[in-house]
């Protein structure tokens, strides 16, 4: 009798370290797919529309919009600042080629609404 008692108290203990085991791997898959998803919603947009307000992005789609914002946050600034040309039309009112930069920012804009058509 003392043998069938062991038997079901190792039996207990097996089925504990199986449960704990399964419980650690379901949270390690679910921790490691929020990492794969927080990594692909990620983009390569630093200033986005709402704060280009200098530019209407209205008439765009969404891959439109991305591709227009992308190309916006690459560019550089000609004065010399080293910003882009994104952060500059966003955030410094008295660069001397301010207005030249939103307006290859609106070409960017038109170029995007004709290649994603």
């Amino acid at each position: 009798m003392k043998k069938t008692a062991k038997l079901k108290q190792k039996d207990l203990r097996n089925q504990a370290r199986m449960r704990s085991r399964m419980i650690t791997w379901t949270v390690v898959i679910a921790v490691v797919g929020l990492i794969g998803l927080a990594l692909s919603n990620v983009s390569n947009v630093a200033y986005d529309d709402n704060d280009i307000t200098a530019v209407n992005f209205s008439g765009l789609d969404d891959e439109q919009k991305q591709d227009a914002l992308e190309a916006a946050n690459a560019a550089r600034c000609t004065c010399g600042c080293g910003m882009t040309l994104a952060q500059c039309v966003a955030t410094d009112m008295t660069c001397p080629v301010r207005e030249g930069n939103i307006e290859k920012i609106k070409g960017m804009v038109r170029e995007a609404m004709t290649r994603s058509s």
